[in-house]
């Protein structure tokens, strides 16, 4: 059984797939706290590898988004097989604290405050508040966002990509729009 906080038909707002229609599972618990979480995860519905399948099979999409919270602290090899039997194509937004099971397609590791385990991402995301971002330069990325702190520092963000042009600018479109 894993605690879903919810589980939604939307658009990605944020990163490389921002447009596109995706399936959220959002995983109730994180093991950190950040000031800036904007995700209520503590709260959530019991449910199995089965009612999971179930719920997805309503939405017409075969792309989905593992978020949480932190999403790593449930998902399981299991219920990754079974996504991936049902034909599903996943997309994981962690913090990169904890390993992954095998069969993710696309990794997306936003680091926040602690040490991260995993070793190449797909697609890195820092929320930006000013901090040297030297440690991440030799990080093996596909893609590299910085992304503005609650929207509240975007001209600083973009300043500093255009001083360091191998980051792109992540928005969180999906606020912007107003949508899920």
């Amino acid at each position: 059984m894993k605690k879903i906080n919810e589980l939604f038909y939307s658009l990605q707002g944020e990163g490389a797939w921002t447009g596109t229609p995706i399936i959220f599972i959002r995983f109730s618990g994180c093991n950190l706290k950040c000031d800036f979480c904007d995700t209520s995860h503590d709260e959530g519905t019991m449910m199995s590898d089965e009612d999971i399948l179930q719920a997805l099979s309503q939405y017409p999409c075969s792309r989905i988004c593992l978020t949480g919270g932190e999403p790593s602290l449930q998902l399981d090899q299991p219920l990754v097989d079974k996504l991936k039997e049902a034909g599903y194509i996943l997309h994981i937004e962690t913090n990169g604290t904890r390993s992954l099971p095998q069969g993710i397609d696309w990794v997306t590791v936003s680091p926040k405050y602690k040490k991260i385990v995993l070793t190449h991402a797909d697609e890195l995301k820092i929320v930006y508040q000013g901090q040297d971002l030297s440690e991440w330069d030799n990080y093996p990325a596909k893609t590299r966002f910085l992304q503005p702190c609650s929207g509240e520092n975007t001209f600083e963000v973009i300043a500093y990509i255009k001083a360091h042009p191998e980051w792109r600018l992540s928005l969180q479109t999906h606020k912007m729009i107003d949508i899920k």
